[in-house]
């Protein structure tokens, strides 16, 4: 375990070194990641314009559920964003020396790069969370925000379960370079309250496909009060998200055979 981190320590201090090269670019990044959240406050302005409640969210608690939504997609691209690099390692051949490394592969392809610029996102999502629930009067108790904290945990390790699983399958692949759309295309989805779907697709994103605990149910544990039985789904699923993420993972290696192959 201390190897792990003397080299992820390393992976994150070569990282800050690069964005740090082109600082103006590093900024320019900041400020874009932050102006398309402001876009996103804007949307939700506009739908409660006319209205005080969608689907019984008011418009406090989903300012909160949007910045949960920025909060995990922050804390995704900014720990795992090597991730996105799968398909063009595959189709350059350099995964070839990455299987091959005295390291776990997927450690080395999930953590390579730690993306600085996230951090404007992870901010203005805090700002959102803590402005929703000082609009709803709501004080959360220590175990809310022990729930939304455990949550949101679970919420990263299905979402980076979900981008793993998506980029492995640049391995068969190859030339697909667009697969991080699908992921882009999921916490879309995550940015609203999934009761708008109604009861049975409710439970449908809970049990099956777990979207709902991507955002809505960390935001609910918040703003509604601590519930034990979402809270052990949460746990449930992001158990098995992982396993099955890391069984794909090391299915795929057993069938890459090398760049020349």
């Amino acid at each position: 375990m201390k190897r792990y981190l003397r080299i992820y320590k390393v992976f994150v201090s070569s990282s800050l070194s690069r964005e740090l090269e082109f600082r103006a670019n590093f900024i320019a990044k900041v400020g874009q990641n932050v102006m398309w959240i402001g876009f996103s406050v804007l949307v939700l302005l506009v739908l409660f314009r006319n209205t005080n409640s969608i689907a019984g969210w008011s418009r406090a608690e989903s300012f909160a559920l949007l910045g949960t939504v920025s909060i995990l997609e922050a804390m995704s691209k900014a720990v795992f964003f090597s991730l996105t690099e799968i398909p063009e390692q595959v189709r350059r051949g350099t995964l070839d020396y990455v299987v091959t490394r005295p390291i776990d592969s997927q450690f080395w392809v999930s953590s390579r790069r730690f993306s600085f610029d996230q951090i404007g996102s992870f901010v203005a999502g805090l700002v959102m969370v803590i402005v929703g629930l000082t609009s709803t009067h709501h004080t959360p108790s220590a175990l809310s925000w022990l729930a939304y904290g455990t949550s949101m945990l679970a919420a990263v390790c299905i979402f980076y379960s979900f981008n793993l699983a998506m980029m492995t399958t640049g391995i068969w692949l190859v030339r697909v370079d667009n697969l991080w759309v699908l992921s882009e295309s999921v916490s879309s989805i995550a940015r609203y309250p999934i009761d708008i779907y109604g009861a049975n697709l409710k439970m449908v994103f809970i049990y099956f496909v777990p979207l709902a605990l991507l955002a809505t149910i960390p935001t609910t544990q918040l703003v509604r009060g601590l519930d034990l039985p979402l809270l052990r789904v949460s746990f449930l699923w992001a158990t098995a998200a992982l396993l099955l993420a890391r069984t794909f993972w090391r299915f795929a290696l057993r069938h890459y055979g090398s760049a020349s192959s």
